[in-house]
Parts: structure tokens; C-alpha cells; sequence
């Protein structure tokens, strides 16, 4: 088998390496070994960070519907029914940018969600 001199390759590894760990601190960002562990680090939190970030803006979404639900005299899985009753898809995204930007056009949904669930429970 014939001898590989990966001379460049390694280099330019390392290369892109030491650029990712800039602005770390003190030989983190300048001795190989510390570099490479600090930017493999970043690059797992960053992957497992990408998942908890739409989960915590789906918690955050579910914390403002769920107050402005209650100004309205309902809970949050009693609106959410009575979308579904009247047939109203709009995702939590929406609804609490509607609930904190517009407060007049979420009441007007809710009010349709509150009306859907009393025909629901009267039938």
C-alpha cells in the first residue's frame, strides 16, 4: 500500500479548526489539541441547541396563548378544543403574535373558539 503524505489535508483541517475557535478564550482559540476540543463542543451544543430552541419557543407560544385565553375566560386546552370545534387552523406561532400584537383580532377568535365549544357541548 503506498505511503499517503496527508501534509495539506491536515493543514487545511487544522485551518478550519482554528478559525471555528476564534474568540475563544486564551489557548483555546490557539493551541491545536484545546481548539479542536472547544469548537467540537460548540458544534454538539449547537446540534442539540437546535432542537431545544423549537421547543422552548413552542413553550414560550403555549405560555402567551394560554394567558391571553384567560383574559378571556377560558384555559388554554379549552381554546385549543374550541379551535378544532370550529375548525380554525392556525398554529400557536400565530396565535400568540396575535395575542400579544393584536389583542382585538385574538378576543374575535376566541370568541369563535367559545361558541364552537358551547355548540359542541349542547349537541
Amino acid at each position: 500500500m503506498p505511503r499517503v503524505k496527508s501534509n495539506v489535508v491536515r493543514l487545511a483541517r487544522k485551518k478550519q479548526i482554528l478559525k471555528h475557535a476564534k474568540g475563544a478564550f486564551g489557548g483555546r482559540s490557539k493551541l491545536w489539541k484545546a481548539a479542536k476540543e472547544t469548537v467540537e463542543r460548540g458544534w454538539r451544543y449547537a446540534y442539540r441547541d437546535r432542537k431545544n430552541k423549537k421547543r422552548e419557543f413552542r413553550r414560550l407560544w403555549i405560555i402567551r396563548i394560554n394567558a391571553a385565553a384567560r383574559l378571556h375566560d377560558m384555559s388554554y386546552s379549552a381554546f385549543i378544543n374550541g379551535l378544532h370545534a370550529a375548525g380554525l387552523e392556525v398554529d400557536r406561532k400565530v396565535l400568540a403574535d396575535l395575542a400579544v400584537r393584536e389583542p382585538q383580532a385574538f378576543a374575535a377568535i376566541a370568541e369563535q373558539a367559545r361558541k364552537a365549544l358551547d355548540a359542541k357541548t349542547a349537541a
